[in-house]
């Protein structure tokens, strides 16, 4: 019978860390700004982080995500900057956007792998999707992303 009742109050408080951390990654994904952007005729709701702490973060632990929603990632400089899917459970899409705006690269991600996407060039922003996404709505390589209509 102890032994029953510890596995109880192990079991509990699991359950009490994994809610406390799914709450603050809810709270974390209310936290962060949204912008609308622009590609060719399509308007899309972004979540903004620019950051270290978050951009790390991304859209990990997630379990949804908008048809037309994504996050954008803002970099201090340009750079190769990678990203991976860890602890990622969504299909991903990322767009790889230079100085400039233009989509230098688009790379569909799989979820939960450590597999490294980089672009093929500097870059100072990359916008995430979900997977197909780009690819849905005619969008590629040499398009330019807009800030406003």
């Amino acid at each position: 019978m102890v032994q029953r009742r510890w596995i109880s109050v192990r079991r509990i408080r699991g359950i009490f860390f994994l809610l406390l951390i799914l709450s603050v990654i809810e709270s974390y994904a209310q936290s962060l700004p949204r912008v609308p952007l622009y590609i060719k005729n399509k308007e899309i709701r972004v979540e903004v982080a620019k950051t270290p702490e978050e951009r790390a973060m991304g859209l990990m632990g997630r379990t949804h995500l908008g048809k037309d929603e994504g996050m954008l990632f803002i970099f201090d400089a340009e750079g190769y900057h990678a990203f991976w899917m860890k602890n990622t459970h969504i299909p991903l899409a990322i767009a790889f956007i230079d100085k400039e705006y233009k989509i230098v690269k688009i790379s569909e991600m799989k979820p939960l792998t450590l597999n490294s996407h980089a672009p093929p060039q500097p870059i100072l922003y990359a916008l995430e999707m979900g997977k197909g996404w780009f690819s849905a709505n005619g969008i590629k390589a040499g398009d330019v992303v807009r800030f406003s209509k």
